[in-house]
């Protein structure tokens, strides 16, 4: 039997190792700095807290990821495009215009004109407004009118 000994001792249990000692001042981690024994200093952020428990956002990032199957967004299609660029022309607006008037990018306008841009209810809104034209929902074309009395 090649290695025991009678002088050495075995020790089993939860006590055997040595705590590692967590310095929670600055006045400790400079002291154990000058004697040369801070092995590493790190900031540990979101302690204490549950921050993946508090926003489902990690969950529905999981989720994307684990779905195979690719799906396109869904653009504001061709239709809307030819309405809004239809009704800007009759208003004699500009595209730079109406991008100014709904405080947006010029390119925002063209992907709505081109049938590209994936639909934000908020911009739609504006452009119903600005433009005076229903874009969303049913009778898409149709004008506004004035609240009901």
């Amino acid at each position: 039997m090649n290695g025991t000994d009678w002088d050495s001792v075995t020790k089993i249990g939860k006590g055997v190792h040595s705590r590692t000692t967590i310095a929670k001042a600055y006045s400790s981690v400079n002291e154990a700095r000058r004697e040369g024994t801070v092995l590493s200093v790190e900031k540990r952020f979101s302690a204490g807290s549950n921050k993946a428990h508090k926003t489902t956002e990690a969950q529905k990032m999981a989720k994307i990821d684990r779905e195979t199957d690719i799906v396109p967004l869904k653009t504001s299609g061709r239709d809307i495009g030819i309405i809004i660029s239809k009704i800007r022309q009759e208003k004699n607006i500009k595209q730079s215009e109406l991008a100014q008037k709904i405080n947006e990018k010029v390119s925002v306008i063209n992907e709505y004109e081109s049938g590209k841009a994936i639909p934000n209810q908020a911009i739609l809104s504006k452009l119903e407004k600005v433009l005076g034209v229903k874009l969303r929902g049913s009778g898409i074309g149709q004008t506004l009118t004035g609240p009901k009395k």
